[in-house]
C-alpha cells in the first residue's frame, strides 16, 4: 500500500483529504507533521494544545541544529544564501529538512542530534534563477519498507534518498536523480530553470513546477530571444523509477485548451506561466491543484496578447495523469507579476447551509478565490469589471479582471489620495507631493513609461508563506503587508532582446515624505476571515511597528501600525503562531479568536521559514527555520 506519511492511532479523518489529527486521550502521546504544511490541503493546522494560552510564556528554546550550509559558506564564500526559508516534515521521531545550498538533514526530532546529511551539489551550477540560493522543504514518501525522502534542487535535479541511511535510491532516474532540465519540450538553460517549494506526491506521482528567471536574458546572443525564459509546464514523476508519467503544457500548444489566448502565435516562444510555488493536493478525489505565475516577461505584454492562459490561473489536474479538470485566471493578460504566490488552502466549509469541498486562493493582489474544488466554480459571485487601459505602445491590457464579491479584499487595493499619510498636514501634503509624480489609480492600473504606484505591489498583499487554515472553525488566518511598488517599463530599443518594453532595474519601492511609508497604518496585518460566511471575524495590525518613532517625532501615539515584512503561520487547537521580526525576531503567540498577542518568544536570528509542530512521548515542539547566510539554523522551542 502506498502511503505518504506514518500514523499513530488514535486518528480522525477530516475534510476527507488526509488530513490527519490526533484525537488526544491518555494514550495520545506522538504527533506527526509529514508534509510542508502538515497535510496535502497545506492547512499548517495540528490539533495540539500543550502549548496553550496558560503554558505559552514559559517556551524556551529546547535545541538548535546549524545548519551545514554555514560551514560550506565559509569555504565558498561567493555562494551565500540570503536566508534558511525551509520547513521540516516530522516522522517517526525524526526530522528531515533541506537546506539553501541544497543539503539534505535528517535529526533527532527530541535532541536535534544529526543522524545523516547529504549533499546534492547544488553549488555546483553556480547561482540559481531568480532568488538565487533558496529552498523550502522536501517530500516523503513510504512503501513498505521503502521510505524515501524526494527533493527538487535549484540546479533543476530531482532527488530521491533513503530515508533511513541518506544515500541515493539507485533505482530512481539515474543513480538517484533525475535532470529536469530534460522533457520541457524546449532547450533549457539550468541557470534559468530552478526548484525550491518541496514536492508534492500523490500516491506514486511526484508533481514538480519550476522557478523560471524572471527577467529577460538581455545582451546575450539566443537563437530566439524570448525562448531564453523556459516554459513552466507541470509535469509528474514515477516515484519508484523516477520516469516522466505526463506533461501539462502551462502555456498550451496547438488544439489544447487555451492555446486561442495567446495570439500572433506567441505560445511557441512565451516563457514562464509556471509554479514556483507550493501546490496542494486532494488524494481522495485524486486532483492536484497549481497556483500559476506570470508569463514572460513580467511587465510587458506585446509579444503575447491575449488571455495567455494559463498563467497566473488556480489549474485542477487529475494527479495520476496530468489532464485538466478545471481551472479559474485570476487575472487575465497579467503584466503586475501578480502571480499566485502560496497553495490554495484546501477546505471543507458550510454556506447556506450547503456542504462543499473548496478551496481559499490567498493572492498578492489582496484577493481570496474561494472556489469549489470539485468543479472550479466560484462558491461566491467573481464579477469581471472594467479596468485601466495601457498606455504603453504594443500593450492591450485586458478590458475586464475578476473580482470576487465575498470575502472582501484583505489589503488595500489601488491608490487614492484618502489612503495617503496623514499623521500631520505636511506629511500629508509631502505624499502628496511624491504620489503626483506617478501615475496611480484603482486596482490593476497598468505598468506606465512614466512609473505607475502599484498597491498592492508585486510583493503582495500575501506571499509565499501563505495561510493557515482551523478546520474546527473554519476561519482562515491571512499575513499580509501594505507595500506600494512603482512599476515602470522601458524600451529596449538598443538591447539584444525581442522584446519592446522590459520594467526599468532601479529600486522599486516608493517611499513617503521624511523616510516613512506613503500610506496610512497597518503597513502590515493578519486577517482572520470565516469561510462559512465570507465575513472577517477580526483583522489587526502585525506588530509595533514604527510605533514609538512616530511618538519620538511629536505625532501623537496611533497604537501599533504593524510592519513591512514577511509573517510565516502556523494554528494550533488553542493558538495562532506568527513568527516576524517586529525590530527583533520572534515568535508571536495570538489568541485566535480575537487576534490579541498573549505572549512573545524573541528568537535568535530572523524567522525565515514557516513554523511547524509535532508531539513526541507527551511533549510538544515548534521548530522553525532561522537567520542566513552564514549563520543558518533550525531553532526548536518547547516547555521546561
Amino acid at each position: 500500500m502506498n502511503k505518504s506519511y506514518s500514523l499513530y492511532p488514535t486518528t480522525l479523518l477530516i475534510f476527507g483529504f488526509s488530513l490527519s489529527i490526533l484525537s488526544f486521550s491518555s494514550a495520545a502521546q506522538n504527533y506527526e507533521w509529514p508534509h510542508y504544511a502538515n497535510n496535502q490541503g497545506s492547512s499548517k493546522y495540528a490539533e495540539l494544545d500543550q502549548i496553550n494560552r496558560d503554558t505559552v510564556q514559559d517556551l524556551q528554546v529546547a535545541w538548535t541544529w546549524n545548519s551545514v550550509d554555514n560551514a560550506q559558506i565559509e569555504i565558498r564564500p561567493r555562494l551565500v544564501p540570503a536566508g534558511f526559508k525551509s520547513t521540516p516534515v516530522q516522522l517517526d521521531g525524526i526530522l528531515y529538512i533541506s537546506t539553501s545550498l541544497g543539503n539534505i538533514a535528517a535529526l533527532d526530532a527530541v535532541t536535534g542530534e544529526q543522524k545523516w546529511t547529504f549533499d546534492t551539489g547544488t553549488w555546483e551550477h553556480g547561482r540559481p534563477a531568480n532568488m538565487g540560493f533558496n529552498h523550502r522543504g522536501v517530500g516523503y514518501w513510504e512503501e513498505g519498507s521503502k521510505k524515501r525522502i524526494i527533493m527538487g534542487t535549484n540546479n533543476a535535479f530531482l532527488w530521491s534518498i533513503d530515508a533511513e541511511t541518506g544515500l541515493p535510491d539507485r533505482s530512481f532516474g539515474n543513480e538517484g536523480k533525475v535532470d529536469l532540465t530534460v522533457g520541457l519540450e524546449r532547450e533549457v538553460n539550468r541557470s534559468r530553470y530552478s526548484i525550491s517549494a518541496a514536492p508534492t506526491i500523490v500516491n506514486d506521482t511526484i508533481i514538480i513546477g519550476g522557478i523560471i528567471q524572471d527577467s529577460p536574458m538581455l545582451g546575450f546572443e539566443v537563437p530566439e530571444k524570448q525562448t531564453d525564459i523556459p516554459p513552466g509546464h507541470i509535469r509528474g514523476f514515477d516515484v519508484n523509477t523516477g520516469e516522466m508519467k505526463w506533461i501539462f503544457h502551462s502555456i498550451p500548444q496547438e488544439g489544447e485548451v487555451g492555446n486561442e489566448t495567446w495570439e500572433n502565435d506567441s505560445w511557441k516562444v512565451s516563457g514562464a506561466a509556471n509554479v514556483w510555488t507550493l501546490m496542494s493536493a486532494d488524494p481522495e478525489l485524486g486532483y492536484v491543484y497549481l497556483p500559476f505565475g506570470t508569463p514572460s516577461n513580467d511587465y510587458y505584454g506585446g509579444q503575447r496578447l491575449g488571455d495567455n492562459l494559463f498563467g497566473t490561473s488556480i489549474v485542477c489536474l487529475d494527479a495520476a495523469t496530468g489532464e485538466l479538470v478545471w481551472y479559474f485566471q485570476t487575472s487575465h493578460h497579467e503584466i503586475w507579476d501578480y502571480d499566485l504566490p502560496a497553495a490554495p488552502n484546501l477546505v471543507d466549509i458550510t454556506v447556506d447551509g450547503r456542504e462543499i469541498k473548496a478551496l481559499a486562493q490567498v493572492s498578492k493582489q489582496g484577493f481570496v478565490y474561494v472556489l469549489d474544488r470539485v468543479t472550479g466554480e466560484p462558491v461566491w459571485p467573481i464579477e469581471e469589471r472594467p479596468v485601466p487601459a495601457s498606455t504603453v505602445p504594443g500593450e492591450r491590457a485586458a478590458a475586464t479582471q475578476p473580482f470576487p464579491t465575498r470575502p472582501a479584499a484583505f489589503e488595500v487595493q489601488g491608490v487614492n489620495e484618502d489612503d495617503l499619510i496623514d499623521f500631520t498636514p505636511e506629511l500629508r501634503e509631502g505624499a502628496l507631493t511624491i504620489i503626483n509624480q506617478y501615475v496611480y489609480g484603482p486596482l490593476f492600473t497598468p505598468p506606465s513609461l512614466e512609473g505607475t504606484v502599484q498597491i498592492p505591489g508585486d510583493g503582495g498583499g500575501a506571499e509565499w508563506t501563505g495561510a493557515a487554515y482551523d478546520p474546527e472553525t473554519s476561519i482562515l488566518y491571512i499575513p499580509s503587508w501594505t507595500r506600494p511598488a512603482l512599476t515602470q517599463v522601458v524600451s529596449t530599443e538598443s538591447l539584444d532582446t525581442e522584446f519592446a518594453y522590459v520594467k526599468n532595474g532601479l529600486p522599486t519601492t516608493v517611499s513617503g515624505p521624511q523616510g516613512l511609508p506613503l500610506l496610512k497604518p497597518p503597513y502590515g496585518r493578519v486577517s482572520a476571515v470565516n469561510l462559512n460566511t465570507g465575513e472577517y471575524e477580526w483583522v489587526v495590525p502585525n506588530g509595533e511597528g514604527i510605533r514609538q518613532a512616530l511618538i519620538d517625532r511629536g505625532i501623537a501615539d496611533p497604537g501599533p501600525v504593524g510592519v513591512m515584512t514577511f509573517v510565516t503561520v502556523l494554528v494550533t487547537k488553542s493558538l495562532l503562531f506568527i513568527a516576524m521580526t517586529d525590530g527583533v525576531p520572534m515568535l508571536k503567540a495570538m489568541d485566535k479568536a480575537t487576534g490579541e498577542i498573549l505572549h512573545e518568544v524573541e528568537l535568535p536570528a530572523f524567522p525565515q521559514g514557516s513554523p511547524m509542530t509535532y508531539m513526541i512521548d507527551g511533549k510538544q515542539y515548534i521548530s522553525i527555520a532561522s537567520g542566513g547566510g552564514s549563520s543558518a539554523s533550525l531553532i526548536t522551542l518547547a516547555l521546561p
